[in-house]
């Protein structure tokens, strides 16, 4: 192998390493859809109770994703029992219809803030649930069978 291959590959590998990673897990959805049953579970384990994190929702569409948003409801389960819950919105494309995040082709990843600048005030066991809460505009039942998310993700990173 040519020794710019080499070169270019161990680039493109230590480009590709985020040294402030802590965490990251994505869960795929069959066939691109985010069944409104299908609360995601992220399970971590927290022993720094001292440094700052950012906090991230990870999703990845395609062409096939109807909105140009996305409502969402997550549950952050502390080890102690409590919860936290909060409905978060995301802007998906332009106004023009262009696709937000990065990608090639048709499908496309966003890294969404979720919580930034946070301390876990307990060492132990964290779960965050995520569901999607998506509705067509005028009703109320919301859509059961959302197009278009081929996986949903968490990412925790430290704050230099």
């Amino acid at each position: 192998m040519p020794k710019s291959r080499v070169l270019l590959i161990f680039l493109l590998l230590f480009a590709a390493c985020n040294s402030n990673l802590v965490f990251s897990e994505y869960q795929a959805n069959s066939g691109g859809i985010w069944s409104k049953e299908d609360v995601k579970e992220f399970i971590f384990t927290e022993e720094d109770t001292i440094s700052r994190f950012n906090l991230f929702i990870n999703i990845r569409n395609d062409n096939q994703y109807p909105f140009s948003n996305l409502f969402l409801i997550t549950d952050l389960n502390f080890p102690d029992g409590t919860v936290v819950r909060d409905t978060l919105e995301y802007e998906m494309a332009l106004p023009d219809g262009k696709w937000l995040g990065k990608g090639y082709g048709s499908l496309k990843e966003n890294k969404l803030w979720y919580k930034e600048n946070i301390v876990f005030p307990l060492r132990g066991v964290y779960t965050l649930k995520v569901a999607h809460a998506m509705r067509q505009n005028g009703t109320v039942e919301g859509v059961t069978e959302l197009e278009g998310i081929t996986d949903v993700g968490f990412q925790i990173e430290t704050i230099d």
